[in-house]
């Protein structure tokens, strides 16, 4: 807290909190990350002042569901908001009926704005909500702020006007990552003398794939079309989000807030790989497997970011597998907040790892996506537990099994030669999937093959 209105902004005793989280941005989408194509200096520099997680991974293969883990520390399983909240129903030709989940973030839950309050934060989002319509609303959830927010998890255009439903007024050919990073700006000069919790929640780089015509050419001159990534209008909407990573950094140095505020910088979920509802592929996730819409690495394995100055090592690296689930305990301990006594909270805090001061006491993450996604996934759940993987898919009730330190790539199935590791495993995740209470696809008795 402040001391007093004449304090300067780095004599504050709580950090303040920026999370910049891009939609659908895939684990290889940047430079530091190993994308050769894609340009991201400012990304690139965020990881060298800070650290890099390795195995950073998205609580869900889709977006709405990593959201609500964010929002809240908890498995979109126990949520039962497993799937995102758009329109799309699968055929009821297929196999499993899947179960109908949560389409809105319940006001039981205690958001992170919520629970930063009584710590004297206060909290914007600036882009995408995609928890719910109104009454389901950010600023129905703790934000003190909310600017481009909408039920949904799209816009019509990423060029003003960006969808008829806002009320926003902006410039004609506004880009809308650029108005969203100008009112995050804003919101860090007006709030400098005191802790805030920034939201930046871009809409970039999901569909509708547009990009400033200017950057697209840069990328074309270059693009080669026998390499894994050569999307230049894709490479476009990821600078367009390095450029706002960037500003963002920038403002903090001028308003002297960089020594006090913590950067995350992670994705939602997998970039998208395969073409979907009439779009393009976007990007390559190579050399992991699948994408977007799949529990496969390719899906749910994110870059992720943090910087922590004066804490975290500059240039560090961390190899702990870290999860969306996590992002809600880590910043309640920054803020030197306890959660409320009757709160479940799945994630642990990455303080320890960050400070490399210890370990954490889980021994397993758990994803739940019991849903046919737009992109091909099909129902299924996942575990991993040190070095493996099992992948439970529910049409066949079939396991796979993967030692992700020797096969990152997910092609080599382990499952017939470790039987009794894929037994003990599968009883783990059972276990886990009745201690949250998780909705199960059931058998369609309409089917027929």
């Amino acid at each position: 807290m402040i001391s007093n209105r004449n304090s300067s902004p780095s004599d504050r005793r709580k950090p303040n909190l920026v999370f910049i989280l891009i939609d659908d941005l895939g684990w290889v989408d940047t430079g530091c990350y190993g994308s050769e194509f894609y340009k991201t200096p400012n990304i690139d520099r965020l990881a060298a002042q800070g650290m890099k997680f390795t195995n950073g991974y998205a609580s869900s293969p889709v977006c709405s569901p990593t959201r609500a883990s964010l929002m809240t520390g908890k498995y979109p399983a126990r949520l039962h908001l497993t799937g995102h909240t758009g329109s799309f129903r699968p055929s009821p030709s297929l196999k499993l009926i899947t179960p109908t989940f949560a389409k809105r973030l319940s006001h039981d839950e205690v958001v992170i704005a919520n629970a930063l309050k009584p710590a004297g934060y206060t909290s914007a989002i600036f882009g995408k909500w995609d928890l719910g319509e109104k009454p389901y609303f950010p600023e129905d959830h703790g934000f003190d702020l909310s600017f481009g927010a909408m039920g949904g998890g799209m816009v019509n255009s990423h060029f003003y006007p960006w969808d008829p439903n806002w009320k926003v007024k902006g410039k004609e050919g506004e880009y809308l990552a650029d108005r969203l990073t100008q009112e995050a700006e804003s919101f860090i000069e007006r709030n400098k003398m005191r802790p805030f919790f920034l939201y930046l929640s871009h809409y970039c780089v999901h569909v509708p794939h547009e990009a400033k015509k200017e950057i697209i050419a840069k990328y074309q001159a270059k693009a080669k079309p026998d390499r894994a990534q050569h999307n230049a209008v894709y490479a476009a909407m990821v600078e367009s989000i390095d450029d706002s990573v960037g500003r963002i950094m920038q403002k903090l140095d001028k308003t002297g807030l960089a020594d006090c505020t913590v950067i995350f910088f992670t994705s939602d979920n997998g970039g998208l790989h395969v073409p979907d509802a009439g779009y393009s592929a976007a990007t390559s996730n190579a050399p992991l497997r699948e994408g977007k819409g799949y529990l496969y690495e390719g899906g749910i394995r994110e870059p992720l970011i943090v910087r922590w100055p004066g804490a975290v090592k500059p240039g560090s690296v961390c190899k702990v597998p870290a999860s969306s689930i996590d992002f809600y305990p880590t910043m309640l301990e920054l803020a030197g907040v306890k959660p409320r006594p009757e709160q479940a909270i799945d994630g642990e805090s990455l303080v320890p790892a960050l400070k490399h001061e210890g370990h954490l006491r889980r021994d397993a993450l758990y994803w739940h996506y019991p849903h046919y996604s737009p992109q091909g996934g099909k129902p299924s759940s996942a575990m991993r537990i040190g070095d493996y993987k099992l992948l439970r898919f529910y049409e066949d009730d079939h396991l796979e099994l993967y030692n992700l330190k020797d096969d990152i790539g997910e092609k080599h199935d382990l499952a017939e030669k470790m039987p009794e590791k894929a037994a003990i495993f599968r009883n783990k995740l059972d276990d886990w999937l009745k201690s949250v209470n998780a909705q199960m696809p059931t058998r369609n008795p309409d089917y027929r093959p």
